[in-house]
């Protein structure tokens, strides 16, 4: 189907979701896009959002009858299309970090699509689409359509009737977090916090002023009147030397608030009867102090009416680094997920769905716009993991390179690769003469022995692997070493006492991936002693060698830990192929 008739279905079915836009009192987005600019704030919390949306991977999934959502083959059709999305991951990035600021602050959004024959955009492949996101301020009904201002120009967009529709028109989908009242209507964190971000700008205008009054901030120098000062030489038989120098910095700190003689008071004469000593009078008011208070309490409170843990915003300085990946964790569930998930909805609402079932995909209802938040969750080093992989085979060479901070361009190229692996020296026969070729003859096979008996062999080869159930002894076995070493790893400097209440919460055997360890720590502390009292009963039982499983196991633990990785089932055959075949 033409590209151009995909656009019409998804317009129309978008245009449709536009009526109604405008119903309700909606002018406090216009407030909190004042805030975004007045309150830093507003500004650090809504770019953190912004910027890790902008991490967030999209693709197109089905949802399995237990819920789950599968990723499309790449080949498919619904692949194609989200991978299209804004020209690709780079334009997707840029698309999710404008709505991370959008769904913050004023709660909504609009994503204006054209076909690119229509922008001429150099940017773009002819037959692509030209992705605009835009603020509710860029975007107006007026007289039964859409006006959307892009590059300062008002492009129009059609009702959508489907009857009279232009199929060449562009596609309007809002985005935006439905109020809990009315669900066509927008809601963000920055609404509720609307009057006490206010309050804040109030309280920053009082410590302004603060700052700058020199009569409230320095106060007055009261001196006896005819008290006599030592004067200098410059000044001859004048006797009030010291006054015409207070009077002096006195005007200097009022031309330069900066200076240092802004800290000087203004000096005031008055009778000696009246005063018996020289008196410094403060007009500080008792809201000053209070002032400061009260706006460090204001911004305490905005953090808490987010939607991220109140750390991101207040600072992480008293959280270890094990409470700070845990609350950039929480964030990532509480505060970027739901908004990506907005996101995605729209996307297959109005754009996905609506292709594929113009396109008669019978299973058009079961596809989505999904994401991806691993790339937000890896731990900042993966280097030593990605080795220990690698060399357990469960990662590719483009995957180590990657994980190591190389690209493709290092890989070796074939001439490398066989210097690198030589090919074995060939040995000339005995009975070849020199400088004859041999006659090339199939060789004879040897006589082996045939084993003609039908009975089941006592033991199986090497080559049959382990058995499913010393996989599962051996995975009990992992667990339960990673259980007690987590068990123990609670009461080490590893885990502050602040945190072993939250610590309880997590499953002792993945605390290792949360708390540093090292490899010396873990003999250190002894977390693996004892952990294998079992082994040498597992390896009776399966006719391995006890000193070899007991190795390979105690082994794997101590990389898993001292990397912190998380154990899985997926690798026990490989922490075990050492010890199975081998003699006992």
């Amino acid at each position: 189907m033409a590209r151009r008739e995909i656009t019409a279905s998804a317009s129309r079915y978008t245009s449709r979701k536009i009526r109604g836009r405008g119903a309700g009192d909606q002018s406090w987005q216009g407030r909190a896009y004042d805030m975004y600019h007045l309150v830093p704030e507003v500004r650090f919390a809504a770019s953190w959002i912004a910027n890790a949306m902008s991490g967030v991977r999209l693709f197109a999934g089905r949802r399995a009858d237990d819920g789950t959502i599968e990723p499309a083959p790449d080949n498919h059709r619904a692949a194609e299309i989200v991978s299209q999305i804004a020209g690709g991951p780079d334009g997707q990035a840029k698309l999710l970090n404008a709505f991370g600021k959008h769904l913050t602050i004023p709660g909504e959004g609009w994503v204006i699509v054209r076909p690119n024959s229509e922008v001429q955009s150099p940017y773009s492949p002819e037959d692509g689409h030209d992705w605009r996101v835009l603020s509710v301020k860029e975007v107006k009904q007026q007289s039964g359509k859409l006006m959307a201002e892009i590059d300062g120009e008002d492009v129009p967009i059609p009702e959508g009737d489907p009857e009279s529709m232009d199929p060449d028109g562009p596609v309007a989908i809002r985005v935006w977090e439905p109020d809990p009242e009315r669900a066509i209507e927008a809601d963000s964190p920055v609404r509720s916090s609307l009057e006490l971000l206010e309050e804040l700008l109030l309280l920053n205008a009082a410590v302004k002023a603060i700052a700058r009054s020199r009569i409230t901030g320095r106060g007055l120098l009261l001196i006896p009147k005819g008290t006599r000062f030592p004067t200098s030489g410059a000044q001859g038989d004048a006797e009030d030397d010291l006054i015409e120098v207070f009077m002096t910095i006195a005007e200097t700190a009022i031309r330069d608030p900066e200076s240092a003689a802004a800290t000087v008071p203004i000096v005031l004469e008055v009778p000696a009867d009246t005063i018996a000593a020289f008196k410094l009078i403060k007009f500080e008011s008792e809201f000053d102090e209070l002032a400061i208070k009260l706006r460090e309490e204001a911004v305490r409170r905005f953090a808490t009416g987010l939607e991220i843990p109140a750390e991101i915003l207040l600072g992480l300085g008293d959280v270890n680094h094990w409470g700070a990946w845990a609350l950039t964790s929480e964030a990532i569930r509480l505060g970027i997920e739901p908004k990506a998930g907005t996101v995605c909805y729209a996307f297959t609402q109005q754009w996905l769905r609506p292709i594929l079932e113009s396109e008669g995909d019978p299973d058009w209802h079961r596809w989505l716009v999904w994401y991806d938040t691993s790339p937000l969750r890896v731990r900042t080093n993966r280097s030593e993991t990605a080795l220990q992989a690698h060399d357990r085979g469960v990662i590719s060479d483009a995957a180590l390179r990657r994980e190591t901070g190389f690209d493709e361009a290092d890989a070796p190229d074939e001439a490398e690769v066989a210097r690198r692996n030589p090919p074995p020296a060939e040995t000339p026969d005995d009975d070849e003469e020199e400088g004859t070729p041999a006659e090339e003859e199939t060789p004879s096979r040897p006589d082996l022995p045939v084993d003609e008996s039908e009975a089941p062999p006592e033991t199986l080869a090497a080559s049959a692997g382990p058995s499913d159930g010393l996989l599962a002894a051996a995975d009990g076995l992992i667990w339960g070493a990673l259980t007690a070493a987590g068990e123990k790893l609670r009461k080490t400097p590893a885990c502050p006492r602040s945190e072993r209440a939250k610590a309880r919460d997590i499953a002792s055997a993945r605390l290792h991936t949360l708390l540093p360890v090292d490899t010396a720590q873990v003999e250190q502390w002894r977390l693996l002693d004892g952990a294998w009292s079992r082994a040498d009963e597992i390896a009776g039982r399966y006719g391995l060698d006890p000193e070899c499983l007991t190795a390979s196991l105690d082994g794997y633990a101590r990389e898993l830990i001292a990397a912190g990785v998380e154990h899985e089932y997926r690798l026990v055959p490989s922490v075990l192929t050492a010890c199975v075949g081998a003699p006992v």
